[in-house]
């Protein structure tokens, strides 16, 4: 029998929807989530092509996904008996990655009886802070920004969401993988251009912030959304000018980094302050940066503002944010059955339509 609403519960949690094979057990309630296990197995070979190609990706998933979830059962110290759900992200993802993940989730659902939970990739992402900061709970303001996907969201409630802005164009991740190729770094990225924007000189190269400037107010198009085309044009525009790349290359990384980072904290603190939050949450690959970090708790200082941001393990795409959504989901008795289907983009669930702000 499975764990009820009210007791705790353990579950099976499993992660496909990109380049990482995760699999991992997360036990408790959805105010207190316990990680008893993570295993993330990164696909490396994508590297050789300096972004992820899908086939590839899904061959690798298929290979990886059996000893991966054996390796989370071992870690954790558990068998089949002792698992109460089974979890997996559905959606959005890569439809080839995730259908490995549900299929096979559905398949042991079906063996061992257990309820199935299909989990949304981004719901993950504002869980996985929690699991290391058990304070970081709504109401906040939350930024997600992946390779993928850049979000600002208000978060009155578990499972109730506002969207206030969406990047337009390029993710956050995305801008920096881009800009990473431009300047000759390898993939992914953000790490390598966060390494040598530390050694740049911030005057040199003076980069547009995209969609940002004092005219804007709540309630314009432009306010939260952010736009990171026009950066990434003018970090090209920067490479093909420069007669000496390896001399330029902090300074543009410096440039570019500034930039985006300047933009997304402007954005993240107006919707804070719009909605009265002191709480400011982060998740996705880009809250690795530690820049990003430092620049946004500064900024959120000034109101007595919190940040809370996960670790790289549990920033990038991991089982641990599906299972901390999954304690949610299953208190508020969700459940899914043979029909679960991997879909390539999806709405967030409990997405609000209003927005209300107190500016």
């Amino acid at each position: 029998m499975g764990a009820s609403v009210r007791e705790s519960l353990r579950v099976l949690a499993l992660e496909s929807s990109c380049d990482e094979t995760s699999a991992s057990v997360v036990s408790g309630t959805p105010q207190a989530p316990q990680l008893e296990s993570l295993v993330i197995l990164s696909q490396d070979v994508h590297r050789i092509f300096g972004g992820v190609v899908p086939e590839i990706a899904s061959r690798e998933h298929l290979t990886a996904v059996v000893p991966v979830t054996q390796q989370a059962l071992t870690d954790a110290g558990r068998t089949w008996d002792d698992i109460d759900a089974i979890a997996v992200t559905h959606a959005p993802g890569l439809v080839g990655a995730l259908l490995v993940g549900v299929s096979y989730a559905k398949a042991l659902a079906a063996m061992l009886d257990k309820p199935l939970l299909g989990i949304h990739h981004m719901e993950g992402h504002l869980f996985a802070t929690a699991l290391e900061h058990p304070e970081a709970e709504p109401p906040f303001t939350a930024l997600l920004i992946s390779g993928g996907h850049t979000m600002l969201l208000d978060v009155p409630a578990w499972g109730s969401y506002r969207l206030l802005g969406a990047t337009r164009d390029d993710a956050a991740g995305e801008a920096f993988d881009k800009t990473a190729k431009l300047l000759g770094l390898p993939y992914p990225g953000g790490k390598h251009i966060e390494r040598l924007a530390a050694e740049g000189d911030p005057t040199r190269f003076k980069l547009p912030r995209p969609m940002l400037h004092g005219g804007q107010r709540v309630g314009d198009p432009d306010y939260y959304d952010v736009s990171f085309s026009g950066l990434k044009t003018a970090v090209l525009l920067a490479v093909r000018a420069s007669d000496d790349l390896t001399r330029d290359t902090p300074h543009i990384a410096r440039g570019f980094q500034d930039a985006l980072i300047d933009t997304l904290v402007a954005k993240t603190i107006r919707a804070a302050k719009a909605h009265g939050r002191t709480r400011i949450v982060l998740g996705g690959g880009v809250a690795c940066n530690k820049t990003l970090v430092a620049a946004m708790t500064t900024a959120a200082a000034a109101f007595r503002g919190t940040v809370y941001a996960p670790t790289p393990r549990l920033a990038t795409d991991n089982a641990a944010m599906i299972g901390a959504a999954a304690l949610y989901r299953y208190g508020i008795c969700q459940r899914d059955g043979a029909e679960l289907n991997a879909h390539s983009g999806l709405p967030l669930p409990g997405l609000l339509v209003d927005a209300p702000t107190t500016a």
